[in-house]
């Protein structure tokens, strides 16, 4: 198990090593745990306090290799996320715990109803997650925190603004505070650009309210947030000059029943229009809302000093309303079961079930078993193994336009993932770990097409076989350089079967093969703060390209100006083929933060 803070950076420790900062995390879990006992592959990268050093929450992600983030655009206008090779689709979006995944479609699963600014931390499983978040849980789960302040906390006000290249100029804001058993978070963000080149300007809009009440009845969390992105989508699907507008409004209830149980129900409405021509709309246009809704029950009891075990159950749905897909529906539920061993201070395991029924398809059952065991003080083994699945969306089953077609006869996926993974700690200021995986998909969801053929169409490829190992190494330095952080990271991947032969993939066989992150993060002086990344990537059928950034900020005092700068290689690449990425991006300004004393 891997995890990490950038400033500071940390890594899970074995339960007996020591630590320099306790960790908690929530993702991989059933309840809030320290990172060191957690025996999954996790990342967690914090974001709060150190927002000046990230443009989106894209950014934190781009720090860990085995996400593989195939942007149509800056700013977080349209991203597919992958993991460990996985597509777009294999990758579930969690807003604090509840789903965010489209079920119109999986380009749209990052489509965030939140501004950066109420982001506490960013958190990622890889790996399958299905057993403790059930369908598209495959190549793993990034899971956004959100904290709505803390009770009797000072009121805090921040307020952002800044300019850069291609006509790009941002507004953003939070304020957030305690009062009694009362917490409050309110933020917003606009980002708007005439865009780099032809027909990929862009106007990003989010607003995002966190609550929680506590109360003799419990703890009570309500979450409300709405994005609205107009963008032009030169080439995102096709060689057109296309546009597309899509919007988000989600909103989350949480309460806490007593010490051992909540309750919880989140929605999600999502619209997206899409004009193939952007000044001849009357060629073609699609027009999708889709509606999402979750309902949970989840209990825990204490079966001795080292046993613990987690139950519920869980109920889901899904609308879509399209010009192009049709009107459809669709329900499923599921129960499950974990059970937590830690029968001595060295041996920790986890085994859970959970038993998912979709209507109209097969019921799932995905079972999940880890384990860690602390070898040496600074030596700590893991390994787990677990089985997910992923159900069609409904672009996969039911579009169709004069390239594309989908196919109602579509099955859901499934996978196993093994790994095994050896952290060592020989210093308290140095931290290595490795990591094993492989995993085995069948049925996988792919639009194909034969040379000859101009229509992709949606097919079940049979099996596809991914093998891969991870690497980190983090060295924090004292004397001088105190509390500068060095990481290096990599990720590499191969897959055991190409395509058919003659058979063409426009997503399951573009994954990164090899993919390299060195970062530093530190302080120049008593008051600036920087943070920078070096990236280098191999796509299969791709490019081979390097990719620097450098965020630096005043971190103290009521005006703090920042100096964001992006691609600073001026590398051109196409992680979508016909998609170009920005150029050098330069974007500076200040933040004005006001705290009541």
């Amino acid at each position: 198990m891997i995890g990490f803070l950038t400033a500071p950076l940390l890594f899970a420790q074995p339960n007996s090593a020591p630590s320099n900062k306790q960790v908690l995390v929530v993702t991989g879990t059933y309840d809030e745990t320290p990172l060191a006992k957690v025996n999954r592959s996790l990342t967690v990268e914090q974001i709060r306090g150190r927002n000046l050093l990230f443009t989106t929450a894209v950014d934190a992600l781009r720090l860990n290799p085995s996400v593989d983030i195939r942007a149509r655009g800056p700013h977080g206008t349209q991203v597919d996320l992958s993991l460990r090779g996985g597509t777009f689709g294999q990758t579930l979006v969690l807003l604090n715990g509840r789903r965010l995944n489209d079920a119109q479609s999986g380009h749209h699963n990052f489509n965030l109803p939140l501004p950066l600014e109420a982001i506490e931390q960013v958190e990622v499983l890889s790996g399958a997650g299905s057993t403790l978040y059930g369908a598209d849980a495959v190549g793993g789960v990034v899971n956004l925190i959100t904290k709505a302040g803390r009770e009797g906390s000072r009121p805090e006000l921040r307020l952002q603004s800044g300019l850069g290249n291609f006509g790009t100029n941002q507004q953003r804001g939070s304020l957030s505070g305690g009062w009694r058993n009362l917490s409050q978070q309110l933020s917003f963000s606009r980002d708007f650009s005439t865009g780099f080149t032809e027909n990929r300007d862009f106007r990003n809009l989010s607003l995002f309210s966190g609550t929680q009440l506590k109360s003799r009845f419990g703890t009570t969390g309500l979450d409300l947030g709405l994005t609205d992105k107009p963008f032009g989508a030169q080439g995102f699907y096709g060689n057109f000059p296309s546009w597309e507008r899509t919007k988000a409004w989600y909103a989350a209830l949480r309460q806490s029943l007593g010490e051992t149980t909540e309750a919880a129900f989140s929605y999600r409405r999502h619209t997206d229009v899409f004009v193939l021509r952007r000044f001849r709309p009357q060629d073609y246009m699609n027009h999708h809302t889709s509606q999402s809704w979750q309902a949970s029950l989840r209990r825990r009891s204490s079966l001795g000093a080292h046993a613990l075990l987690h139950y519920g159950a869980e109920a889901f749905g899904d609308h879509i309303v399209s010009n192009n897909l049709g009107n459809h529906d669709r329900a499923r539920a599921a129960a499950y079961a974990n059970l937590d061993l830690r029968p001595t201070s060295r041996l920790s395991l986890s085994a859970g079930l959970r038993d998912e029924v979709v209507r109209g398809l097969p019921g799932q059952l995905n079972p999940t078993l880890a384990a860690g065991f602390v070898l040496l003080p600074q030596v700590k083994l893991r390994a787990s193994l677990s089985r997910a699945f992923r159900l069609p969306t409904f672009t996969d089953l039911f579009y169709r336009d004069p390239a594309n077609v989908g196919n109602p006869s579509l099955r859901p996926e499934r996978s196993w993932s093994y790994e095994g993974g050896l952290d060592v700690y020989p210093l308290a200021q140095l931290r290595a770990s490795a990591t094993v995986f492989h995993r085995r998909d069948r049925d996988v969801i792919d639009f194909a097409r034969t040379p000859s053929d101009l229509i992709w169409r949606a097919e079940n490829v049979q099996s596809l076989n991914f093998t891969g190992l991870e690497t980190a190494f983090t060295y924090t330095f004292s004397n001088r350089l105190r509390g500068a952080v060095l990481d290096l990271r990599y990720t590499g991947l191969t897959a055991s079967q190409d395509l058919l032969p003659g058979l063409q993939s426009r997503y399951a066989f573009n994954y990164l093969r090899h993919s390299a992150q060195f970062g530093f993060t530190g302080q120049l002086g008593r008051q600036v703060v920087f943070r920078t990344r070096l990236g280098a990537y191999s796509r299969r059928g791709g490019q081979d390209y390097p990719n620097l950034d450098l965020f630096l900020a005043r971190s103290q005092g009521l005006w703090r100006p920042f100096l964001q700068l992006s691609n600073l290689t001026n590398a051109a690449w196409q992680d979508i083929p016909g998609v170009l990425n920005p150029p050098r991006g330069i974007l500076g300004g200040v933040e004005l933060l006001f705290r009541r004393k």
